[in-house]
């Protein structure tokens, strides 16, 4: 979430020398699953939100915010925005889960003197690897695991610019990066490529493949690749900022092309008007399980 008087209504942190007023509708956690990557409820054996800034002990927290999570031999890792009250900035928090389900804060594993949000974790040959949105630094950067989960390593830059959310997958022998360059507008998606994570990465040809549209531009979560397909999840934010998820089919991704058709079940998440999630939804990072069915971790922002 911005660290600005946006605070209330972003999670993507852009001027983190401003501290945001205590939220009264603060974003919180919850698990969601679903038959299909494109369709979402309430998970039914939890009690939403499963994570709130209360959770949080080792920093007075305004919203937590932005979560992914990662299956390991050890359970469920759940790394997330924490909104720290006392500086003003996004730091990176981690819980942890037997089963996805019910989570239990651990800390704060990376903080930074800009601001961080939106950690985007995977795993790649044998290494787990961390990319938050670090606007301050006008850049992507990337982070490696010392020791999972709590250690993280700083590699270097991926991109430079402002890149707001920056979402990454590996799809036909490439690596595939989509960011928001407008992070006030929301309105602007640019799409770079590389053969190597840590090799030379260059602008599509047809980037920026959104441009000045609220609806559809700003990424809100993970990637996907499954079955040969690839899913791209998008904020909202025409009604307001982080309102509701939309999903969009990629149907062309090579070095010179890229097509991409919404999803008739579109949009994926939505204001409920009620609760924890009343406001809004803008964020959704899912996974398949044994069983066939997606699980996924959201947030949500609370009415006042």
């Amino acid at each position: 979430m911005e660290a600005n008087n946006q605070a209330q209504e972003d999670a993507g942190g852009l001027d983190a020398s401003a501290a945001p007023e205590a939220t009264p509708d603060p974003w919180a956690i919850g698990i969601y699953e679903g038959a299909s990557p494109f369709q979402f409820f309430p998970h039914a054996g939890v009690a939403n939100p499963v994570l709130t800034r209360r959770d949080v002990r080792d920093v007075a927290a305004s919203f937590i915010a932005d979560p992914f999570m990662i299956h390991t031999s050890d359970g469920w890792h759940m790394f997330f925005e924490v909104m720290n009250e006392g500086s003003g900035k996004g730091e990176i928090g981690l819980a942890t889960s037997p089963d996805a389900l019910f989570w239990t804060y651990q800390k704060i594993v990376l903080s930074e003197p800009f601001h961080l949000s939106y950690p985007y974790v995977f795993a790649w040959q044998d290494d787990y690897y961390l990319m938050p949105e670090t606007l301050g630094a006008r850049c992507v950067r990337l982070y490696r695991a010392v020791s999972f989960p709590s250690r993280w390593s700083y590699l270097g830059d991926l991109v430079r610019g402002l890149c707001a959310d920056p979402s990454i997958c590996y799809f036909a022998g490439r690596w595939w990066l989509f960011t928001c360059s407008t992070p006030t507008a929301h309105d602007t998606l640019r799409l770079h490529f590389a053969d190597e994570l840590r090799g030379r990465w260059f602008e599509h040809p047809q980037s920026p493949i959104v441009a000045g549209d609220v609806r559809t531009a700003r990424p809100a979560g993970r990637i996907l690749v499954q079955d040969n397909r690839v899913i791209r999840y998008a904020q909202d934010c025409h009604q307001r900022y982080g309102h509701q998820v939309r999903a969009f089919e990629v149907c062309e991704l090579t070095p010179r092309d890229y097509a991409e058709k919404e999803d008739a079940r579109s949009p994926v998440l939505s204001a409920t008007g009620a609760g924890w999630n009343g406001k809004g939804m803008h964020h959704v990072d899912p996974h398949l399980t044994p069983e066939g069915r997606w699980l996924a971790c959201v947030d949500g922002h609370q009415l006042p």
